[in-house]
């Protein structure tokens, strides 16, 4: 990087902007005042072709102010972190509360609520990574994956690495501060045969460069993918078992998220609304987060509006168990606040896993879906259908690749319908989960 990241000094000078706007605001009358501030910076290379494609050096901040004046809520933000930038935000958040409707559920968390608990999660591992490493990584990850037989071209590799400062303050007299860091390499290539082109990629992230994997190996994993995509064929319509990759898997989780998060519920637009109880999955499925994980990719001792995070269970048993509220959320639906403000973290699945070929042997006959394309997600009725890319398995074993056929269901047919969870957990992002095999989906084919 052009200049060493400071992030003891950055973190003091973001506390001092944050003291700063609150003791502005207190001086001009606001009943409570909460400020949020950062600042990143990192690398990011990508090559193609065994040249350069592009570097970025990057740098942002940025501080964000909102005011409450007499039930009135009014933010404003900047990316200029200056004094006099401060004042101006904290001016504009005061006018914009004086026109703003009274909301009495706006305001800030309970102060008996707010952390006390802030231990070094072990979040923030620096890399000191020149330009010219950073380049000879790239390249390698392609050079590894553009030499395997079959593979005509490269979309190219990309290498980024960054780390920064977030903190969170407000008068009820509480400042946290968490330092983090971020790095991910990622390769995609191009297969022809005498079929056609196919495409495909592979990656690699982690918190701790240390962690990810060699850049050869991903360069050859996103080859492998790219090869075993040659050949696709196109599939009858009809209705049977699919198996979703431990890639989009997540992504099945991340639709439930979605589905009790409390700004859907309050606004009547989950399919979830009054649910809470009730069996969605099989008994032997739970999932729940863990946000003070050491080391994981969402891990944090307070959420966004500076709450004590904790252990949530979501799905118990099968059963939902709770929703995920921030303190806004919760006063709109007269619940309490799950420290989820800002999201869930680290989720994580409590279930028999199952070896992939178990899956696929339970399959028997179905689809192995490994991509998938559109957003058709109707979060209010639960209806799912999407674009998908995979594998035809036929007696329990992958025949051939698919392409150009649509899956269709509804979410909560599909979690009532999982049969089991792989083994294959997919570890990169800050939800954990192998492969789901769904009993019965709708595919539409050619």
């Amino acid at each position: 990087m052009s200049k060493a990241f400071d992030a003891a000094a950055q973190q003091r000078l973001l506390e001092s902007r944050a003291t700063l706007a609150l003791e502005l605001a207190r001086q001009q009358g606001a009943d409570a005042c909460e400020v949020g501030a950062s600042v990143d910076q990192g690398i990011g290379v990508s090559v193609r072709d065994g040249a350069v494609e592009s570097i970025e050096l990057s740098r942002d901040q940025g501080i964000a102010v909102t005011v409450y004046l007499g039930g009135h809520k009014g933010s404003a933000s900047s990316t200029d972190a200056g004094t006099d930038s401060i004042r101006e935000v904290v001016d504009k958040a005061l006018a914009i509360a004086r026109y703003t409707g009274k909301d009495p559920a706006a305001g800030l968390a309970d102060a008996e609520l707010m952390a006390t608990h802030l231990p070094d999660l072990d979040v923030h591992h620096p890399w000191a990574l020149s330009t010219e490493q950073a380049i000879e990584l790239a390249l390698a990850c392609e050079a590894a994956g553009s030499s395997q037989a079959g593979i005509r071209q490269s979309e190219g590799a990309s290498l980024s690495s960054g780390e920064g400062v977030r903190i969170y303050a407000n008068s009820h007299g509480f400042l946290g501060a968490q330092r983090g860091s971020s790095h991910s390499l990622s390769c995609m290539l191009i297969a022809e045969d005498e079929n056609g082109m196919q495409r495909d990629y592979d990656y690699t992230a982690a918190r701790n460069p240390r962690d990810l994997l060699a850049p050869e190996r991903v360069g050859r994993q996103a080859a492998e993918r790219t090869l075993r995509r040659l050949g696709a064929q196109r599939l009858a319509t009809g209705r049977f078992p699919v198996m979703f990759d431990a890639t989009l898997a997540s992504g099945l989780v991340g639709h439930l998220l979605s589905a009790i998060a409390g700004g859907a519920l309050y606004r009547q637009a989950s399919f979830l609304c009054d649910r809470l109880g009730d069996s969605l999955f099989p008994e032997w499925f739970s999932l729940g987060e863990r946000p003070m994980e050491v080391g994981a990719m969402a891990s944090s001792p307070f959420d966004s509006d500076g709450v004590q995070t904790r252990d949530n269970c979501f799905i118990e048993a099968g059963r939902l168990a709770s929703y995920m509220l921030s303190a806004y959320s919760a006063r709109r639906l007269g619940m309490q606040t799950t420290a989820n403000a800002g999201g869930a973290r680290n989720l994580r699945i409590t279930a028999p896993l199952a070896a992939r070929s178990d899956l696929l042997a339970k399959m028997d006959r179905g689809v192995l879906v490994t991509e998938l394309m559109g957003q058709g997600i109707n979060g209010v009725t639960g209806d799912y259908s999407r674009g998908a890319a995979g594998f035809w398995v036929e007696n329990g074993e992958i025949q051939h690749p698919v392409e150009e056929f649509t899956i269709a269901g509804n979410l909560e047919s599909m979690f009532k319908g999982l049969v089991a969870v792989g083994s294959d957990t997919d570890t990169r992002g800050s939800i954990h989960t192998g492969s789901w095999l769904i009993d019965e989906m709708t595919i539409a084919g050619s």
